[in-house]
């Protein structure tokens, strides 16, 4: 798939968010078992989650999106929410986004407002998906190398609500300005554990058959694109009286 498609793609799909419903309707998912899908109205577009990753696709490339697809497969919730920390009840969100798509920049903020208010009520685990073209690609690298400084949600903030797109020179300057030892920024960047990572979100994007950013996953409740604050709360509380952990022993 072209980046030209890739955009044309999300061009359609920027018309999601008006559709949406504010009824809460769920839909069983035959895969992965155990979870269910959000019925968020009708969507447009198809995308290749791996696009950007590695370009052009060969034997390798097939081989290592079969083996990500594989590795996620084994383990959906610990793909999915990591290492979160899920005491005291708390409701686990896998939050998929792409720097410079504009829904995901309303949607980041209002779930970082979310967890700053609700910390005893929700965990929330980031994912990159860029889909967006080299600009978004050498973003996402950036946050998850910014991450093994334990910079991820300073970069996150300051990519999510920059005007500039990301380019070396750009990052050379965020990394100065946020402390961070730029040198190792780009050679974790380029590492084999950053690559292992963007691909992990990119196999969970395509077992969850997502179409596009942004994209979450609440307890065991899949939601594809922009969703309003009072139906996240919504699917918390159904997750909470359900049990949102049934999808992770059923899975």
């Amino acid at each position: 798939m072209t980046i030209g498609a890739v955009i044309a793609g999300y061009a359609a799909l920027r018309t999601v968010p008006s559709l949406l419903p504010e009824k809460l309707e769920l839909e069983a998912l035959d895969r992965p078992k155990g979870f269910r899908r959000f019925i968020a109205g009708e969507t447009s577009g198809s995308f290749d989650a791996f696009v950007g990753l590695d370009s052009p696709d060969s034997v390798d490339v097939a081989a290592r999106k079969a083996a990500a697809i594989e590795r996620v497969s084994a383990d959906i919730c610990g793909a999915l929410y990591g290492d979160l920390d899920m005491s005291n009840a708390r409701i686990p969100l896998a939050s998929f986004s792409d720097y410079y798509c504009p829904f995901c920049r309303v949607q980041t903020k209002s779930f970082a407002d979310m967890t700053s208010k609700m910390p005893d009520q929700v965990a929330i685990a980031w994912h990159e998906l860029p889909l967006l073209g080299d600009s978004s690609n050498l973003a996402a690298k950036a946050a998850l190398a910014a991450k093994r400084q334990g910079a991820y949600v300073a970069f996150q903030e300051r990519l999510m609500t920059s005007p500039f797109q990301a380019t070396p020179e750009y990052l050379a300057r965020l990394s100065e300005d946020l402390g961070v030892d730029g040198e190792q920024l780009v050679a974790d960047m380029e590492s084999p554990e950053v690559a292992r990572e963007l691909e992990n979100s990119a196999a969970l994007a395509q077992v969850f058959a997502f179409v596009g950013t942004p994209a979450l996953v609440i307890g065991r409740t899949v939601v594809q694109g922009q969703v309003s604050d009072r139906m996240i709360r919504k699917i918390i509380d159904l997750e909470r009286e359900e049990g949102w952990d049934l999808a992770c022993v059923s899975a």
